[in-house]
């Protein structure tokens, strides 16, 4: 047996266990992650996130999801990635983290000791096409769209149990699968809820807010460049999406607490 430290953190609910790289190797085996995620059995969260060192930048950051899966990217871990740097003295305002969707400029506010306030300049979302999926004899519309990360985007109107079902079917409609967005137009605000790829339910997903924000602009449902409130379960982001395409997330990431697990 061996011992694991590590930080457990969250942006908006979204948890994670936050690790070094020579503490636990990026490439660890799927059911060791599992385990480690299983909110019974380990140490619970909706994934784990391997921070390790680069050259050119402040830090790299591999994104391993509950079931074990290695998505490109990950919002609400970044800026809980920020923040476990900025409480080492790695970074102090300004980091760059290299990602799987490439390298990213953040900028941090730090609030109080485990507290952040994390601004991430995401790059431009690419606006898909639309697409259907067939379930209880009608066609539910959805739209694709990828951060570096692919999401699917529907406005329709959608109660829980239809989301239960939808959910996990659009997840898999493509090979590599794909974190599913259910949203509704409340005054300025984007109301969002989360199925994610590998996950299921989350309270929050950063890309996930940022492809939302993308959308309702492509779709001139919101108007662009000016800040808009997305609201999830786990609480609110500030989404820019510029004139150009770009688009800027902040949020909060915040530590819940620090321990040491047994690995087998």
């Amino acid at each position: 047996m061996s011992s694991l430290a590590f930080e457990k953190w969250h942006g908006l609910g979204n948890d994670f266990l936050v690790v070094d790289v020579e503490a636990l190797p990026a490439d660890v085996s799927d059911e060791t992650i599992a385990r480690l995620c299983d909110r019974r059995f380990g140490v619970g969260g909706d994934g784990v996130l391997v921070v390790g060192r680069a050259d050119g930048v402040d830090a790299s950051m591999v994104v391993r999801n509950a079931d074990g899966s290695r998505p490109e990217m990950c919002g609400n871990g970044l800026r809980c990635v920020v923040g476990w740097l900025a409480e080492r003295g790695r970074v102090e305002r300004r980091a760059v983290v290299r990602t799987d969707a490439g390298d990213l400029a953040c900028e941090l506010e730090a609030i109080a000791p485990g507290r952040a306030s994390v601004e991430v300049a995401m790059g431009r979302v690419v606006v898909g096409s639309a697409f259907e999926v067939q379930q209880g004899g009608r066609a539910h519309r959805f739209r694709t769209a990828s951060i570096g990360n692919p999401h699917a985007i529907t406005f329709e109107p959608y109660e829980a149990t239809a989301r239960d079902v939808l959910g996990p079917l659009v997840e898999k409609t493509p090979a590599s699968g794909t974190n599913v967005e259910f949203v509704s137009i409340v005054g300025d605000r984007l109301d969002v809820v989360v199925w994610e790829r590998g996950v299921g339910y989350t309270l929050a997903c950063g890309t996930g807010a940022c492809a939302v924000a993308a959308v309702a602009v492509h779709e001139e449902r919101v108007p662009r460049g000016r800040p808009l409130r997305v609201r999830l379960p786990g609480g609110e982001l500030v989404i820019h999406v510029e004139r150009d395409g770009a688009v800027r997330m902040k949020g909060p990431a915040e530590r819940v607490f620090a321990g040491s697990t047994e690995l087998a």
